[in-house]
């Protein structure tokens, strides 16, 4: 993260301000931090606005890729901010491991309740999330848990979109600026379908393998034997081309039926079902 003073100016400049005069005005804040986009900005501008004062708290589930938790570390010391992490076998859960539609609810609940808890021991009142505008459309029960928890959304809260966040974290110079979307492992894998510990270690070799082949947007949605390769539309014709070593990276990776969805990525895929019924 860029250490010289920033002058923000123009209408993201504006939100960013204002964020980080409301967590100033918190006196310390403690922030549920995935490593992920939103979550690096938000910790960056905490630790920007209250230095030792911010803590970054980081839930190491099964359905963290493990990759992931290396990056989370790693960007918390890029940043400078304290990381707090806390490791939860939410796998021992049914109503996670069975994966109903309502999963995002129930791990939140259990990874923000740990978090406020951390914050409590930490003398520590206001906790955060990095939910911004852009989540408000898509199916996310996780976001009713983080209501009844209490904890703040502050990029919300100020009117940041996923490009502001961009923009902002562009400026500050923190590496999840172009950052794909991510989300945890357990959106691989149908409604209704038990998520496993094997099945985690699949899909996250698999996405590892295609990311060695260069592509970026993606995703291995796991249905039973058959992994169902999601890839931007612009990759489409490119993956076509290195069908053979995609097959092989991923049976090696577990994966018995390799299929390419032509649709392409999209955010959610697995919810259209939801919206079928």
């Amino acid at each position: 993260m860029k250490k010289k003073k920033i002058i923000w100016r123009g209408a993201v400049g504006k939100k960013v301000v204002a964020l980080l005069n409301w967590l100033r005005s918190q006196g310390s804040v403690a922030i549920g931090f995935s490593g992920g986009v939103d979550s690096t900005f938000l910790a960056a501008a905490a630790q920007l606005a209250l230095g030792k004062k911010a803590l970054a708290v980081t839930i190491d589930t099964p359905l963290l890729a493990r990759s992931e938790l290396r990056e989370a570390r790693t960007l918390a010391r890029q940043i400078g901010i304290r990381l707090c992490v806390e490791r939860i076998n939410v796998l021992e859960e049914q109503n996670i491991a069975g994966n109903p539609t309502d999963r995002c609810y129930w791990c939140k609940k259990i990874d923000f309740t740990r978090i406020f808890e951390v914050a409590r021991a930490a003398g520590i009142a206001c906790v955060c999330d990095g939910t911004n505008v852009d989540d408000v459309g898509d199916y996310r029960p996780g976001s009713k848990a983080l209501t009844e928890v209490g904890s703040q959304s502050p990029l919300k809260m100020f009117g940041f979109t996923k490009a502001d966040i961009r923009a902002a974290s562009r400026k500050l110079g923190l590496p999840t600026a172009e950052k794909p979307a991510m989300a945890c492992l357990a959106s691989r894998f149908p409604y209704g379908s038990q998520i496993t510990q094997r099945g985690l270690t699949t899909v996250e070799r698999a996405e590892l393998a295609l990311r060695s082949l260069g592509f970026k947007q993606l995703r291995v949605r796991l249905h039973g034997d058959v992994g169902r390769i999601e890839l931007a539309p612009t990759e489409l014709g490119r993956a076509l081309k290195l069908r053979e070593k995609i097959l092989a990276l991923l049976k090696t990776a577990g994966i018995r039926y390799v299929t390419l969805d032509l649709t392409g990525y999209r955010l959610g895929s697995l919810n259209e079902a939801l919206q079928r019924k």
